[in-house]
């Protein structure tokens, strides 16, 4: 099971390759084959399987050897370890276990964080989170929080500030600085976390979103002998990271972090 839904998890990774290179370029999402950005040629049925398309191919176009970009097979490989962890990983929830002992607590986060990698392609490519994609994202998060309040009616009014909180936290960061430290996208996006998470566990992904970002953007000077520490660094891919690692283990993560300050 665990195989098959990894494998599933890579198909849908190849899905968000196409969303995340056609949102707002007018180009259907669903309609007209996958095709060479080099020589336009349509791709075959064999040269888009998951992973091994590209391995088989050694990363080159069959028809001009142009190079293929390491987006696809990282982004479908990024899908599948998703569905596996929340396979693994998510508790069962509150509307039971489906036929075949699939949790069905797992639907839901699942869409959520398929349309947060997507998010993060789309943001690592064009430093632009979409308000389609993010709007997205919100209602599967209350989607998600209305299933919890048929448990808990309180864990909506919970959630929906835990969702508020980020949203002001980061739309002020956005504001004061007029748009140089953060963006709105970023404040947007942090509501849809804040939604799904709720108070604490949205605090840990607060956390962790912004060590990730703070330890990349300072390896990237390193690295790149940059002697300035005011470059862009999209946010929304450690938004997406830290939400993701604080709703499947926020409570481990916040045991280790008290054994180490204590």
């Amino acid at each position: 099971m665990t195989i098959f839904v990894f494998l599933l998890g890579l198909i849908f990774g190849s899905f968000a390759n196409v969303v995340a290179l056609r949102v707002n370029t007018g180009e259907s999402l669903i309609f007209g084959g996958s095709r060479c950005f080099s020589c336009s040629r349509r791709l075959r049925w064999f040269e888009l399987v998951p992973l091994v398309s590209y391995i088989a191919l050694r990363g080159r176009c069959r028809s001009c050897n142009a190079a293929i970009s390491l987006q696809y097979p990282l982004v479908e490989l990024a899908s599948g370890c998703i569905f596996l962890l929340l396979f693994v990983f998510t508790p069962r929830g509150v509307l039971g276990v489906l036929p075949r002992g699939l949790p069905s607590g797992f639907l839901l986060p699942f869409v959520f964080f398929w349309l947060l990698l997507i998010l993060s392609v789309y943001d690592l490519r064009h430093q632009i989170l979409p308000d389609v994609l993010v709007g997205a994202a919100a209602a599967a998060a209350i989607l998600v929080v209305m299933a919890e309040g048929i448990r808990d009616p309180k864990l909506i009014l919970v959630h929906g500030l835990a969702g508020a909180g980020l949203f002001l936290f980061f739309g002020a960061l956005w504001f004061f600085s007029g748009g140089r430290w953060m963006g709105l996208g970023d404040a947007k996006l942090s509501f849809a976390i804040g939604l799904f998470l709720g108070p604490v566990p949205a605090l840990v992904a607060l956390f962790l979103s912004f060590w990730m970002g703070a330890v990349v953007g300072i390896g990237w000077v390193l690295t790149h002998r940059i002697r300035t520490l005011k470059i862009p660094i999209p946010f929304g891919p450690f938004l997406a990271l830290g939400a993701f690692a604080a709703y499947l283990w926020y409570l481990p993560l916040i045991e280790w972090y008290l054994r180490l300050v204590v």
